[in-house]
């Protein structure tokens, strides 16, 4: 069952965009920070939003980074640029689906060996069944579904851009 369509994921990826801004107000640099896959291309959507919005005029600097912890027990989590880098910054932690909430947790591991000025979590679909102590600061819908129900996100590489169901 579609649950959001194109035109609906434009919309939240505008409405989310323009909350990073306003609670992101005098920030000069925000770094979006893609998990696995689908979470790079829901970040790539939501940092080409916000270059849209944000008029130069706001001298904010936006950088996109992949975050990979997809397999933390066996492997460090990736970070596409030095860690030491993400010193003091603001970065959101960017996802298409918050599920159990363990990708996003294992996410902020290596993220606290530099400590970062803050970390916010955006995703464009929130389910409401954790098992880690993980809150999504932007959320595009929120959804209760059961344990046994399938959210699947299409974003890239496709002409409609849909949010399933199953």
């Amino acid at each position: 069952m579609k649950i959001l369509d194109d035109r609906q994921i434009r919309r939240k990826i505008k409405r989310l965009a323009i909350e990073i801004l306003e609670n992101n107000f005098g920030e000069s640099e925000l770094i979006l920070a893609g998990l696995n896959n689908n979470g790079v291309g829901f970040a790539e959507l939501l940092l080409s939003e916000l270059l849209h919005i944000a008029p130069e005029t706001l001298s904010i600097t936006l950088t996109r980074i992949r975050l990979n912890p997809a397999n933390p027990v066996e492997y460090e989590p990736y970070i596409e640029m030095p860690a030491e880098s993400l010193r003091n910054r603001v970065i959101i932690i960017v996802d298409d689906v918050a599920n159990t909430g363990r990708t996003i947790f294992y996410a902020v591991q290596p993220l606290l060996k530099v400590i970062p000025k803050r970390v916010e979590v955006a995703v464009l679909v929130d389910r409401k069944h954790k098992s880690f102590p993980v809150k999504a600061d932007y959320v595009g819908l929120s959804l209760f579904t059961t344990l046994k129900d399938d959210i699947v996100v299409s974003i890239k590489g496709v002409e409609e851009m849909a949010v399933f169901l199953r």
